[in-house]
């Protein structure tokens, strides 16, 4: 396909900078994330109706926390951005963020300088956003996996309900159901005492670096008491998911130990900038980034199940993210979590999702999964992380032009520390 700086060097000089200038060609929308995902009869009615907008070198486009009110693109010449730490990088027309918004959120997290005489395109906040709701309905097969046989099968039997949900461990459920009750602290910590490991492993997390201690816990009370009681039910079930991520097979077996293992460091950089914002509870944040991702283990496990001649690596590693969202959602609708953490399974691989002006248990997966994905994912698949919602929502933390939360980058030993006890 053109590129967009290909598709205007053919138009003629006169054309490519009238004021108000040439309407946006289809086949420019098709290469712009999100607006690529819409149907060809939208984005043709949308580029009959909408022309690039020509800017004069020099121009500022927006300032740091100033409001936005639509979603900006650059279609070409380039960009300076300055972020509030003073640090300065450009995008360029026809470069990998040109595909993606430049701004998306609330409000804008940089200052940008038309550094060039540019075309942007600007679109409605609203077409940056398609949320997912939950509704145990049909998996929905993209058209390039039609011959996705192995998807074909396990969306027939996620429709007709015949889905094997993973167990909740059982402290969990009863720690779950005594807090229900209000039930006092000893209560719940002798609960707790009825899995030895479990009760270790959360005197073990009261005392690392995440929570800020001179005196350590000596026992599961004082461990307890430090975390809060709710706290500590969203920490009890974390402790306890890493047995679910096991199989007997050996067709399964490494793809399960490498989603506990990203889980659970997507789950400590949630804790981390959850407890940085000071804008939500860390210990749900932890817990969010840990089950989100839970319905690969029933598509696993149903992979695991079927004849030889059915399993095709290529296949499987096709429909694993076509499944996990949907299906993680039905887990932990069955496992009786809330909406909030529902919407997480539900919405965290969208980019550009934005419920409201709140920074929400979605954003904060959402930021830690980009964070997660720099440098392990071929950058013209990635958006600039101070251009997406969740980004303008956070108070008093500095994203960084290179892609990546300052305030993660220093946290690496609390986040080690984390993943060690986790991990044991």
């Amino acid at each position: 396909m053109a590129s967009i700086k290909a598709f205007f060097d053919k138009l003629s000089p006169a054309a490519k900078l009238p004021r108000f200038g040439q309407k946006v060609s289809p086949e420019i929308l098709e290469q712009l994330f999100p607006i690529r995902n819409l149907s060809e009869e939208i984005r043709q009615s949308f580029a009959s109706e909408n022309h690039v907008e020509l800017i004069d070198s020099g121009t500022t486009l927006f300032t740091i926390d100033s409001p936005a009110d639509c979603a900006i693109y650059l279609i070409f010449g380039s960009i300076q951005f300055t972020d509030p730490n003073g640090r300065s990088y450009t995008i360029e027309e026809g470069s990998a963020q040109a595909k993606f918004p430049i701004c998306s959120g609330s409000k804008h997290t940089t200052t940008a300088v038309a550094q060039s005489d540019i075309g942007i395109l600007r679109v409605s906040l609203k077409i940056m956003s398609s949320r997912n709701r939950f509704q145990h309905k049909a998996l929905p097969i993209p058209e390039n996996q039609r011959d996705n046989r192995l998807l074909a099968l396990f969306a027939d039997h996620y429709q007709n309900h015949e889905l094997e949900i993973p167990s909740l461990p059982e402290v969990a459920i009863k720690l779950r159901n005594a807090i229900q009750k209000d039930v006092n602290l000893d209560v719940a910590v002798n609960i707790i005492q009825l899995d030895p490991v479990i009760s270790a492993k959360l005197i073990e997390v009261a005392n690392c670096p995440l929570y800020l201690t001179l005196v350590p816990a000596k026992n599961c009370l004082e461990a307890v008491n430090r975390i809060g009681l709710n706290a500590t039910r969203n920490l009890v079930v974390a402790l306890s998911l890493k047995q679910i991520f096991k199989s007997k097979s050996s067709l399964v077996k490494d793809r399960l130990e490498k989603l506990w293992k990203q889980s659970l460091y997507l789950s400590a950089l949630c804790h981390v900038l959850a407890a940085s914002s000071q804008q939500a509870k860390p210990e749900d944040a932890l817990l969010a980034g840990l089950v989100c991702d839970i319905g690969s283990i029933p598509f696993l496990n149903f992979v695991a199940n079927l004849p030889e001649e059915f399993i095709n690596e290529a296949e499987i590693k096709q429909a694993l993210p076509v499944v996990v969202g949907p299906v993680s959602a039905t887990v932990l609708n069955e496992w009786q979590f809330s909406e909030e953490f529902i919407d997480v399974a539900l919405n965290s691989r969208n980019w550009y999702q934005n419920l409201g002006d709140v920074l929400s248990l979605t954003d904060i997966v959402v930021l830690s999964r980009l964070h997660a994905l720099i440098g392990k994912k071929a950058t013209n698949e990635l958006p600039s992380i101070a251009a997406i919602p969740a980004a303008s929502k956070l108070k008093g933390m500095a994203l960084s032009p290179e892609n990546t939360l300052a305030i993660l980058h220093d946290a690496k030993n609390k986040i080690h520390e984390a993943l060690a006890i986790f991990s044991r």
